[in-house]
């Protein structure tokens, strides 16, 4: 069976790439299509690997300013030969699903999401660009005739996986299509729980870690851990857009400490002894939530998104209604009065380990490949 990958673009170390590792992982003679490739950002997954990038790649500016040449991907993706191949799984948040299949080959989309500034966002996308009113008409008209191209897109799938159910009612209402649920691999076997039991109180501390962009909503936990004052601790983890208005905001606050970007290997341990990692945004899935879990910390998270299928109230975590620091604040500060019990917290985690998505999807492949 030859199997292709196809991938958005490899520009940045995200979910969606570490889904993508776990593919080729799976299928090691794959080879793997993308728009552009940005060696130093993921290089450590893929450096052994055959990548074919688009023409994007050798544009100028292709691979640092991708967002320039946005009107050109869907065509892009379209120059990909894929003939020969028995099976063509698609990562996608966005252009890799477009991709042109042979009739006999079975093309199957792990969808992340419908492409959020052209469905879900796109009035926040627009209202979050830094531009003047008349450029960001030109762009919503770019967006509209895009959002043309992904509806036909869609169309050219053959099957559906859904990473959440959160994704799986967007695949319904955007693109009308069913769709399976298989939740993303998480590496737990990197985490282990630690006895928190001895921790002094002034190590203790509260988490909070992804891409910085303003969407993640992490201006919400700084806002309110400046209320809550000294004796609740913060540390947030990660690098972005959004990094200087957040320390701009967190200006004074003694008990707010900005790590920047960790490594891989230093993860285990910031969850570890944390005490309830935090989770302020609605994402697909999330799946520092489950990191969080694997290591037996529990989650403060807003129920919204991933976090409500994969966070239990009252066992793995709590929920915050509101995307306000006045909810957030009180969360955590009833998060004091509950035990959780690490061991079940991270029992919970591993029905999303990557021998489990590994198993499922060779099983869905197998169910559906004639």
């Amino acid at each position: 069976m030859k199997v292709a990958l196809i991938h958005d673009h490899l520009a940045q170390d995200g979910g969606a790439e570490k889904v993508l590792k776990v593919l080729a992982d799976l299928f090691p003679a794959a080879p793997i299509y993308t728009l552009l490739y940005e060696q130093k950002q993921v290089n450590k997954y893929f450096k052994d690997r055959q990548i074919q990038t688009s023409i994007i790649q050798k544009l100028p500016g292709g691979v640092k300013h991708y967002q320039w040449y946005l009107f050109f991907m869907p065509i892009a993706v379209e120059f990909f030969d894929l003939r020969g191949f028995d099976v063509v799984i698609s990562s996608a948040s966005a252009f890799a699903k477009g991709v042109i299949t042979s009739p006999d080959t079975l093309h199957i989309c792990y969808c992340h999401t419908p492409t959020r500034y052209l469905w879900s966002d796109t009035h926040q996308y627009l209202n979050e660009l830094k531009y003047n009113k008349w450029l960001k008409k030109i762009i919503s008209l770019v967006l509209n005739r895009i959002r043309l191209w992904d509806r036909a897109a869609a169309d050219r799938v053959d099957l559906f996986i859904a990473n959440s159910a959160t994704v799986q009612k967007r695949i319904a209402k955007y693109y009308r299509r069913e769709s399976s649920i298989i939740y993303p691999p998480v590496e737990t076997e990197k985490f282990s729980v630690i006895d928190l039991s001895a921790q002094k109180p002034e190590d203790k501390y509260f988490l909070i870690g992804c891409r910085l962009a303003p969407y993640k909503r992490v201006d919400i936990v700084v806002e309110a851990f400046k209320q809550l004052g000294p004796d609740y601790r913060l540390k947030i983890f990660g690098d972005g857009v959004d990094l200087a208005r957040l320390k701009k905001i967190a200006a004074g606050a003694t008990n707010i400490e900005f790590l920047g970007r960790v490594s891989e290997e230093e993860k285990p341990q910031l969850f570890a002894k944390a005490q309830a990692f935090i989770n302020p945004q609605e994402e697909d899935f999330g799946i520092t939530v489950i990191e969080s879990m694997a290591a037996g910390r529990p989650v403060i998270a807003y129920e919204k998104g991933g976090a409500a299928e994969t966070v239990t109230e009252g066992q793995t975590g709590l929920f915050f209604k509101e995307q306000t620091p006045e909810a957030l604040a009180a969360a955590i500060k009833k998060f004091s009065s509950y035990h959780f019990d690490s061991a079940l917290i991270r029992a919970s985690a591993e029905k999303y380990s990557v021998a489990n998505f590994k198993e499922q999807i060779l099983n869905f492949i197998k169910n559906h490949k004639k």
